[in-house]
């Protein structure tokens, strides 16, 4: 770690080096005693070493968290206790604000305003939100046709899950899938992302602090094809809760069928954001560079297919490439940043080689299209990137990019932009803008995602469900709906002879 990513966070955490895992209440090195690097995106420097699980680290959380869920003191705490534990975490998190916003920057590369200002205030409320919960899972009596019969039925917890979380919001997912977890009853071994694990195993550090009972949570940070892949497969987890790529998530499918465990799936997107000729186009145009260049692109519902009615194509796509060339690229830790680097070399790999396939196949660069390599941007940063001339069967057209580009894409009429937006083995989202409310209902209705927004992008909260269709997953977060993936039902019949 240099001195000036030590400046840059000033927290004990970073200087623990290497960074443990939390199994059973304890920080503990890796069974093989292996370590691996995360790195700061912006800089390519080392930010710590971490201690790398694999499957017998796995296999030690999961025996932690069935003790944990079996005979513990978790499964004697009230609901209102529980409830009460994550409102602790809420506090303690809002009370390391700062330091959580840096370490999260530093790890992902996100500019800090959007650390600062949505994922941290967010994470908070999604701990809050669900901490009013525990208390309020009911079962319900039920009316049947039998007579001297009373029936009814009990929310239970599942037992032990795996969360897999990914690297492009990482503190915000953790709370996602920790926190209806937890309120639920059920214990949990968490495996962030290995190329972001720091807010995760920071935010353990927070929940042993806040009193959550040994074994409860198990943080075990590592690879996919090792560690993941030994949590999607253990035999005695009971539900798997994934977010990531489509491709992965059908790997972990796959390695569910063992003990058929329970498993909800977020995945990828290649969401459709249409403007109509009679939005509003200041705020449309607007909107759909928030959607597309946000996180740098590296969104799961990022609006990367841009349909513009072909009455103002030309003013949508001049105005958006005006935006995109207006954006300030530079490292995420510096407040006047809008756009900070993708995660790694890796992934700006994989999009550049998107840009190269996107030309190839006939399409046109209107901006960007490159890295952005200068003495003061050494890390993984790229031109946000606008494509015209785009066929709906070009690879740009189909598959997620996960980076900033958008292809653009004329249309003349209501039906035909529907079924072009439909036609995708996606539907995790989509962007509608226009004036007609008439319009608006109906592609609400017509198009096939899980969430859709109206002259909005992006909109995320606690008590709003969230999650796609078709290959994009199934299962949701957030809202009441999610309780239902945590929780099992009982029916019990009383005979009254």
């Amino acid at each position: 770690m240099t001195t000036n990513t030590a400046i840059s966070v000033q927290s004990t955490f970073l200087r623990q080096q290497p960074v443990k895992m939390l199994i059973g209440g304890q920080w503990v090195e890796s069974a093989s005693g292996k370590t691996f690097a995360t790195i700061n995106p912006a800089t390519t420097e080392v930010l710590a070493q971490v201690a790398e699980g694999e499957s017998e680290d796995i296999n030690r959380a999961v025996v932690a968290a069935r003790k944990a869920f079996e005979s513990g003191p978790w499964p004697k705490m009230t609901p209102s206790q529980r409830g009460r534990l994550l409102w602790k975490l809420a506090d303690l998190l809002e009370a390391h604000a700062e330091e959580f916003a840096a370490l999260e920057t530093l790890d992902n590369g996100k500019p800090i305003k959007y650390a600062k200002g949505g994922d941290v205030p967010l994470t908070v409320d999604h701990f809050r939100y669900f901490a009013g919960w525990a208390s309020k899972l009911e079962g319900e009596t039920i009316p049947v046709s039998i007579p001297n019969m009373f029936t009814y039925t009990l929310r239970e917890p599942l037992g032990v899950v795996g969360q897999i979380i990914p690297w492009n919001f990482p503190l915000q997912m953790a709370s996602w899938k920790l926190a209806p977890a937890l309120a639920c009853g059920n214990t949990v071994v968490l495996k962030p992302a290995e190329q972001t694990p720091l807010t995760a195993l920071r935010l353990g550090e927070l929940i042993c602090e806040a009193g959550f009972p040994d074994g409860a949570v198990n943080i075990v940070p590592g690879f996919g094809e090792t560690a993941g892949a030994a949590l999607a497969a253990h035999p005695d987890v009971d539900k798997i809760a994934f977010t990531g790529s489509t491709e992965v998530g059908r790997k972990i499918v796959e390695a569910s069928a063992g003990n058929l465990k329970k498993v909800t799936l977020e995945l990828g997107g290649k969401s459709p954001n249409i403007i109509f000729p009679d939005a509003d186009l200041k705020y449309a145009v607007r909107g759909a560079m928030n959607a597309i260049f946000f996180n740098q692109g590296q969104v799961c519902t990022a609006g990367s297919r841009l349909f513009v009615h072909q009455s103002v194509y030309e003013q949508v796509v001049s105005g958006l490439a005006e935006y995109a060339q207006k954006m300030k690229i530079g490292a995420g830790i510096d407040p006047a940043s809008d756009l900070g680097p993708l995660v790694s070399q890796e992934q700006l790999e994989r999009v550049l080689g998107y840009v190269e396939s996107g030309r190839h196949e006939g399409a046109s660069v209107v901006t960007g299209g490159e890295r952005v390599a200068t003495q003061d941007l050494a890390g993984y940063f790229m031109r946000p990137t606008v494509f015209d001339g785009v066929q709906d069967e070009m690879r740009i057209a189909r598959e997620e990019i996960f980076g900033p580009v958008v292809v653009a894409l004329p249309f003349e009429n209501v039906e035909e932009v529907a079924a072009r937006a439909n036609a995708s083995i996606y539907g995790l989202a989509a962007g509608v803008w226009t004036s007609d409310v008439k319009i608006a209902h109906k592609m609400a209705s017509t198009l096939k995602a899980g969430v859709v927004w109206v002259n909005t992008y992006n909109m995320f909260d606690a008590a709003a469900p969230f999650g796609g269709y078709k290959q994009s997953g199934y299962g949701r977060e957030m809202g009441h709906a999610v309780l239902d993936a945590y929780t099992q039902t009982k029916t019990v019949w009383m005979g009254l002879r």
